[in-house]
């Protein structure tokens, strides 16, 4: 006899089989909108894809199965190998297929860059580890393509669309991920405490060899990395470090181990040492640290975008699932206060995703002290912002679901995992907002047309104006009471410039919706916190994921 105590309903699965970018109305519309419409077939095939079960089952095998460390062969000669899960190189094919990375550079089409956006924030609604050396990988382009030689060794390897997953050296490569190693154990965020040093070799004015660690290397299987050391006049300089030496010899990299991570878990990091690694100087001797941060000028907005994805894909599978599962008699979206819940965070999603689109324009753009603006004060800003909500946001999607959110059997636990990493890496919380305060002191012209700009959008509105004159009673206060109030500045500065840009670009609903929330003087922080009676909410929720 089969026992059977019970059957099974009002249980439902999490969302998959759509199409990520044919149910996102608010996405397509910020695509028109940068006149990127020759790249919309191929985002909406891409966003078919990454929607499909086979696509998510990737990414829950990428990440139940972490990459492992091999150290020697089987015949004790050093390898540091590090090995991943099928699913991990199927993922990475996947996204270097739609030719995202190169996007932005080799192409030339308007909306380009728009559309790379949309493309890495489609992906990293799925799995985001992959994104880890895509990003580093994008972001080192530009600062190669200064490089004469190397740009003409490496310029074929890092535009290609394929995934060469081999560990063999760069000219048997067909294409290449380029990873960082930047911070040591005795600084982290203080690159300019580093210790490692690079000597010359004697063979070339540009080629050094590396000793030191690095506390945090990510993605060591990378072909190369970007690393900081210190020359013989004491500067930092950046140097381009291969995993092979040019004679087909291991480079003397050694992972002494792989780090633990929280979340990210497809994706590795390590901690190294450079035994006299071979390395070729980038830029000039001691002009490290501003090569540093032009590259994290692009690995900050891709960090906006990745949170930007976490947040809309706890929006959609929670309104999905509310839809469906029924508590005390009716469905939870028709439950007052889980609708205030849900509203909530599709207006935070919307937000989010004009904020990074417009980072985008500017980057595209960059023509401009007003692009500039965006682009150095603005994106240092959001990534503080909105990484620093996603933490937040992630783990009230996740309750959602209630106990089965918080089991290891779908999505809402890994991004709830993943989502402090884009806090964190490429400058946590206060180091962004530092990066902020710096811009605006080296060049008070970028804040003066950046504020200029968003008081044009405010008009009469009471609330915008007087957030407008906060933010400019602020920038009158002393340097060292200006730092002090920078995560204040930072927030301020973020919800004013998605107010702005919500009236710009989105309906009447949405943009009044979150201008009346987040500009309540009584706006908590937790999620739903906010007065729904005068809210559109049933367009505000049919928008962000049409039932």
């Amino acid at each position: 006899m089969t026992w059977q105590t019970h059957e099974i309903t009002n249980q439902f699965d999490e969302l998959q089989n759509y199409n990520l970018l044919a149910t996102d109305t608010p996405l397509r519309e910020a695509l028109a909108r940068a006149g990127a419409d020759a790249f919309v077939p191929q985002l909406d095939r891409y966003g078919a894809t990454l929607g499909q079960a086979e696509t998510y089952a990737l990414a829950d095998q990428a990440n139940r199965h972490t990459p492992e460390l091999k150290s020697f062969d089987a015949r004790g000669r050093r390898v540091d190998h590090v090995e991943f899960h099928p699913a991990w190189h199927q993922l990475m094919a996947l996204y270097r297929g739609q030719g995202l990375i190169a996007m932005p550079f080799a192409d030339e089409r308007p909306g380009r860059w728009s559309a790379w956006a949309a493309g890495f924030y489609l992906h990293g609604q799925v799995e985001a580890g992959t994104l880890c050396p895509a990003t580093m990988t994008q972001a080192v382009i530009p600062l190669v393509q200064r490089e004469p030689a190397l740009w003409a060794a490496l310029k074929d390897k890092l535009l290609s669309p394929d995934h060469d997953e081999r560990d063999a050296p760069l000219e048997r490569k067909k294409s290449i991920w380029v990873g960082m190693g930047m911070t040591e154990k005795q600084g982290g965020s203080d690159v300019r405490a580093n210790t490692t040093t690079a000597t010359p070799t004697g063979q070339g004015e540009r080629e050094f060899t590396l000793r030191g660690h690095k506390w945090f290397f990510s993605a060591p299987m990378c072909d190369a990395h970007l690393v900081v050391a210190r020359t013989a006049d004491g500067g930092p300089s950046c140097f381009f470090v291969p995993r092979w030496r040019p004679d087909g010899s291991k480079n003397p990299i050694e992972i002494q181990r792989l780090k633990n991570k929280v979340g990210n878990r497809s994706n590795s990091s390590s901690e190294v040492e450079f035994k006299d690694a071979h390395g070729i100087l980038m830029g000039e001797p001691g002009r490290g640290i501003p090569t540093i941060i032009e590259m994290a000028t692009y690995t900050r907005l891709n960090c906006v975008v990745g949170s930007a994805a976490m947040v809309r894909q706890g929006l959609v599978q929670g309104l999905a699932y509310a839809r469906q599962r029924k508590a005390f008699g009716r469905l939870l979206v028709d439950q007052p206060l889980m609708r205030a819940v849900l509203t909530d965070l599709a207006l935070e999603n919307e937000a989010n995703m004009v904020l990074m689109m417009r980072l985008a324009q500017a980057y595209e753009r960059d023509d401009s002290p007003l692009e500039k603006a965006w682009k150095r004060v603005m994106t240092p800003a959001a990534k503080f912002w909105v990484c620093k909500r996603a933490v937040e946001i992630t783990g009230e999607a996740m309750e959602i679901f209630g106990g089965n959110g918080y089991v290891d059997d779908g999505v809402m636990g890994r991004l709830f995992r993943e989502a402090p990493v884009n806090s964190i890496w490429e400058g946590s919380g206060n180091v962004m907002c530092l990066d902020v305060m710096r811009a605006i002191g080296k060049e008070p012209d970028l804040a003066q047309a950046l504020l200029l700009d968003l008081g044009q959008c405010v008009g009469d509105d009471t609330r915008l104006r007087e957030a407008l004159q906060s933010l400019l009673a602020m920038l009158r206060e002393p340097p060292e009471q200006l730092e002090a109030l920078g995560r204040r500045f930072c927030e301020r500065l973020v919800l004013l410039a998605q107010a702005c840009l919500l009236l710009r670009h989105a309906p009447t609903a949405v943009a009044d919706a979150f201008i009346q929330t987040r500009f309540d003087p009584q706006w908590g922080r937790v999620v739903g916190s906010i007065d729904t009676h005068s809210l559109a909410v049933d367009a505000i929720l049919q928008r962000a994921y049409p039932a």
